[in-house]
């Protein structure tokens, strides 16, 4: 149950980042947008004549502004597409649409119900008799209501498109492949997903109708007990975001603060704002900013003075201790990441540098995290930003909005400070505790690869498609040729087989700085395999893996999504990386064809016929770590999936010899033409049983076709006896065959489709 949380709070947080990515473009548009059309700044700078009103720099910088706040200011929408586009499993581009319809058809709802709950005078009457001060019982707290792309709702932020987007999620993954009687057939599979979600979220509208503003009573209340905690809740708040990293679950922490009343409300140019980055970016596109609440961006300035400063001192201490044959590599590799950290903010290529050889340094890391937090606060910083701390957001949101409406300057100084307190607490603890930081191992290699290293952990060379001789003594050394694949594809390769091969990946996407993927089986999962392919770490929790590249993880997730649709057998020099399997049984490719003279040619490999594997019962599938047995919830009988039966009859899955009935007829062993052997277990330890409750109609050696009857159990004796019904079906020789490909539904018929073996 922990490991399935996790990885569902990894994809949650996996989906947070699709409309996450898109706030430092709006933020650089409200940014110059809002800076330069500021006559108080154009002023101070001479600029007025240039830039002022009626100019047409000014006409455009408008335009900006109003393009990067009409982002900010539909961000419920954008999560709502985002989030359903992200979490579906298939048929992304239905997801998101269905998504864009349900929030309609919720806040269309909501609509309709609050003006028959309160028609236009009773709300007149509320409104007043709020802005008085007062707040009647008969009416909805302050602030309640809001316009949401045009549709008269309530206010409920960035909940409302997360509440859309996991719902419609949930209905496409379940209903995507629905079969419909031939009657209505044309509105079965992926066309009933829009159709189940509108007639969903209606009744979700009419039910929030009543329950939002008891939610947002709450709601407030946290935001007020958060607010009421002062600097201490401030210092809490950074230590707890910087711990979450290695999880990467800190996108699901802080985004309540910086998109809902968590983080405050405000009135910012005659509107309530809630939220602490909206208030920040309403506060920047509203001419009238005098200066920017430091209440709001208490929830962002800390990140400045460690990311920009502390770590960077950490960097040159953890450079400094290296030993001198590893210091120029070392130093390469921490400026490198240094400078990435200080730029953009980006600092977990120096983050997981210690935190897997030396968690002290993290612990202390976070705490100093939660400090400058509560310093920034104190000292009333007002800067804000887009999704990091680096030296572009603080140029953008500090400098040029002027020390007078941000206090920024409290930054640097307070940075300089932090820059030796990081360099000497590093430097002594690697010291006295002889911490095993970049460069002071045993080994030959330091664990933050360059790219040139990554070249030489995955085979690669600078003379692909060539041989190399070097003579003299009597040696000659060979280098493989590489004209049938690319430097991406070859990295792509290594980065699947380390994941477990092709057949193991269930979902891959990445963040600014990590891999993430859901895997069918973590056991498979090669930690050495994929550090060599310049990963700076690997953190794994069940099926969830999150692999640690910094700044070019975008390229390494292209890389793998290309290789995925177009898998291709690759080798890798065996002395640097084990040897890469076939990544899709069949897709072998004729190696070294047309190549320069010399090159060693391959033969292509026979295409294999893909085995269709049908589900022998009707009932819910479930992954096979959900099955309640170590054995096959483990995955040591072999892959497969499990099925919670509603069926009473177990059916072949596909054309096969009976390979085994067991004499207590609980389990039947099945053979394909292909040469697929799959196990069918009748619910779990009903060995037990001594074969009452079951009926065979096959023998073993018999030849079945698909949807032949095997088996049929009584499910009543069964579960009367203690023993679950969960049904697990195995190929029990994947390592031969490949590893099974899922495309069963939630729930499925006999004879539906189930998992497919290439």
């Amino acid at each position: 149950m922990k490991d399935q949380i996790f990885a569902t709070l990894q994809r949650v947080g996996r989906a947070f980042m699709l409309p996450i990515a898109i706030l430092p473009v709006a933020g650089l548009f409200l940014g110059i947008g809002g800076s330069f059309t500021n006559e108080t700044m154009l002023t101070n700078f001479g600029l007025m004549e240039a830039m002022g009103p009626g100019t047409i720099p000014n006409d455009i910088l408008q335009v900006m502004n109003a393009a990067g706040g009409i982002i900010f200011g539909n961000l419920p929408i954008i999560f709502a597409i985002a989030v359903a586009l992200a979490m579906a499993r298939q048929n992304k581009a239905v997801a998101a649409l269905s998504g864009a319809i349900a929030f309609f058809v919720m806040h269309a709802s909501i609509g309709a119900m609050l003006a028959i709950r309160y028609p236009g005078d009773a709300r007149t009457q509320c409104e007043t008799a709020q802005a008085a001060g007062q707040n009647p019982a008969e009416c909805l707290p302050s602030g309640s209501f809001a316009n949401v792309v045009g549709i008269d709702s309530l206010q409920m932020g960035v909940f409302g498109g997360i509440i859309v987007g996991l719902g419609v999620a949930a209905l496409h993954n379940r209903y995507h492949n629905i079969k419909l009687p031939e009657v209505l057939s044309f509105f079965g599979g992926e066309r009933f997903v829009p159709i189940i979600s509108s007639i969903v979220f209606l009744v979700v509208g009419i039910a929030m109708a009543f329950a939002w503003p008891v939610v947002q009573i709450g709601i407030n209340a946290l935001g007020a007990l958060v607010l009421g905690s002062g600097y201490a809740g401030t210092f809490i708040y950074g230590i707890i975001e910087r711990a979450l990293i290695p999880f990467g679950l800190h996108h699901v922490f802080y985004l309540p603060f910086w998109q809902t009343s968590v983080g405050g409300v405000m009135e910012v140019c005659g509107q309530q704002v809630q939220g602490a980055q909206n208030i920040f970016f309403a506060q920047l596109g509203c001419a009238d900013t005098t200066a920017f609440s430091s209440e709001a961006t208490r929830f962002m300035a800390g990140k400045f003075p460690f990311m920009i400063f502390g770590l960077p001192g950490a960097a040159l201490a953890m450079y400094q201790m290296a030993s001198p044959a590893k210091r120029k590599v070392a130093g390469s590799l921490l400026l490198s990441a240094a400078l990435t950290a200080i730029l953009t903010g980006i600092t977990e290529p120096l983050e997981f540098t210690f935190l897997f050889v030396a968690p002290l340094l993290y612990i202390i890391h976070c705490l100093l995290a939660g400090l400058s937090f509560m310093l920034m606060h104190l000292l009333n910083v007002g800067v804000g930003m887009t999704f990091s701390g680096g030296l572009i957001d603080l140029t953008l949101f500090g400098i040029l909005q002027g020390n007078d409406r941000t206090n920024w300057l409290m930054i640097p100084l307070v940075g300089i400070v932090y820059f030796f307190v990081y360099y000497l607490l590093f430097r002594v603890l690697i010291s006295k505790l002889n911490l095993k930081t970049p460069g002071r191992d045993d080994t030959d290699e330091v664990k933050l690869y360059s790219r040139s290293d990554v070249d030489a952990k995955t085979g690669r060379n600078t003379s692909h498609g060539s041989s190399s001789a070097a003579g003299g003594g009597g040696t000659a050394t060979a280098t493989k040729t590489r004209t049938d694949v690319d430097e991406d594809t070859l990295l792509a390769a290594a980065v699947v087989k380390g994941l477990g091969g092709l057949d193991n990946l269930t979902d891959v996407d990445n963040c600014i700085t990590r891999l993430r993927v859901s895997v069918k089986d973590g056991s498979l999962v090669d930690d050495s395999l994929l550090k060599s392919t310049g990963a700076s770490g690997v953190m794994k929790s069940g099926k969830g893996v999150q692999v640690i590249y910094g700044p070019r993880v975008t390229a390494v997730a292209t890389a793998v999504h290309s290789y995925m649709e177009n898998p291709v057998d690759v080798d890798v020099d065996d002395e640097d990386v084990a040897e890469i399997e076939a990544a899709a049984p069949g897709g072998a490719t004729a190696a070294g064809a047309g190549a320069a003279a010399g090159a060693a040619t391959a033969d292509a490999a026979p295409a294999r016929v893909a085995t269709i594997v049908r589900s022998p019962l009707a009932g819910e599938v479930i992954e096979l770590s959900e099955v309640e047995d170590a054995a096959f919830g483990g995955g040591l009988v072999g892959p497969g999936v499990g099925i919670r039966p509603t069926s009473n009859t177990v059916v072949a899955p596909c054309d096969a010899t009976v390979a085994l009935i067991f004499p207590t007829k609980h389990a039947v062993g099945l053979k394909t033409d292909s040469g697929v052997e799959l196990l069918i277990h009748i619910g779990l330890d009903t060995v037990k049983l001594d074969g009452v409750p079951f009926e065979a109609h096959v023998e073993t050696g018999q030849i079945v076709e698909e949807g032949t009857p095997l088996v049929t159990f009584d499910p009543e004796a069964i579960e009367a006896a203690g023993y679950k019904l969960t049904t697990p079906v195995i190929v029990t020789n994947s390592a031969a065959v490949g590893q099974p490909i899922i495309v069963a539904s939630t729930q499925v018929q006999a004879g539906d489709g189930l998992f497919v073996i290439r």
